[in-house]
């Protein structure tokens, strides 16, 4: 994105950012794997050395602007040859794709039930806390 033989300012900059993080969070989707597959892109050495550079993006301070960490799951599979072979069929397209939805559901459900469980915790804890608490004595 910069000019040749420059540096890159600061928007360049920007944009660069703004253009990966989107790529790379598209990677969180089984179908656009698929697409890139039967693209023939997993066959590019450049793709994939491009693959390789987006990396960085599991370091803390990228991956905190991330909405879908499952993209760092596949990012790290399309690393191996065999999965970005495999990626390219129909049917290993629609397993991930089903794993993902039961993997998110079974979450949900998780967290859900976490999150209630905490919240009936705290107002015990309150009602304890006052209920255990001694009262000041009068000297």
């Amino acid at each position: 994105m910069a000019a040749k033989g420059g540096p890159e300012t600061e928007d360049q900059q920007k944009l660069r950012f703004q253009v990966e993080l989107e790529f790379v969070q598209c990677l969180a989707n089984p179908n656009y794997l698929n697409f890139l597959a039967q693209r023939g892109y997993f066959k590019d050495q450049v793709f994939i050395n491009y693959l390789k550079y987006l990396l960085y993006w599991k370091e803390p301070e990228y991956a905190r602007y991330l909405k879908y960490p499952m993209c760092l799951y596949f990012l790290d599979l399309l690393q191996y040859e065999h999965f970005r072979r495999e990626v390219v069929s129909a049917q290993c397209t629609k397993f991930i794709d089903d794993q993902q939805i039961l993997l998110w559901q079974h979450y949900t459900r998780r967290r859900t039930r976490l999150l209630q469980s905490q919240a009936e915790q705290v107002p015990n804890q309150i009602a304890a806390n006052t209920n255990g608490q001694s009262q000041p004595q009068k000297t």
